[in-house]
């Protein structure tokens, strides 16, 4: 008699044991997955912050190398964030135009991050949209390699 009731309390605390641990992890669950959720938010949130300074920057560059005028140039070093679909330079096709686009992907769809400059500017960056740090040559040209007649700053990788 003594030994079933010693079974029957060690079964039980074990049960109430078992109970506790899985009211725990209800309990814990939906907190994992909203940080989860903060996260992945927060690294979408620096991915775009990280292209909007690198499109600045090209940008900058650009300005500055477009007020000097031909046969000006300069090497700026540019971090591509991770998440970058592609970089466009003047228009979204590529011809001369006013702004840096990166075009990234958040868990909302693509995000289109411009940079506006006045210089007429083109380019060709679609090769550096991996992840990591590139240098990029900006020059001044007397006509621009898109569009003959109009002079601009030429953007590429080097």
């Amino acid at each position: 008699m003594k030994n079933r009731r010693r079974k029957s309390l060690k079964s039980q605390s074990s049960f109430e044991l078992l109970i506790t641990v899985a009211f725990g992890l209800i309990i814990l669950l939906p907190i994992v997955v909203l940080a989860f959720i903060q996260i992945s938010a927060s690294n979408s949130s620096l991915s775009s912050a990280e292209a909007q300074a690198a499109a600045e920057k090209i940008t900058s560059v650009a300005t500055t190398v477009g007020a000097q005028g031909y046969p000006a140039k300069q090497l700026v070093l540019v971090q591509v964030p991770p998440s970058v679909q592609n970089i466009y330079v003047g228009t979204l096709s590529n011809q001369v135009g006013h702004e840096v686009v990166f075009v990234t992907s958040t868990s909302a769809g693509l995000s289109y991050i411009t940079s506006y400059t006045p210089t007429n500017i083109s380019g060709y960056l679609e090769d550096i949209t991996s992840p990591g740090t590139y240098l990029v040559n900006v020059s001044a040209q007397t006509s621009c390699p898109s569009n003959a007649k109009v002079p601009c700053v030429y953007i590429q990788s080097s």
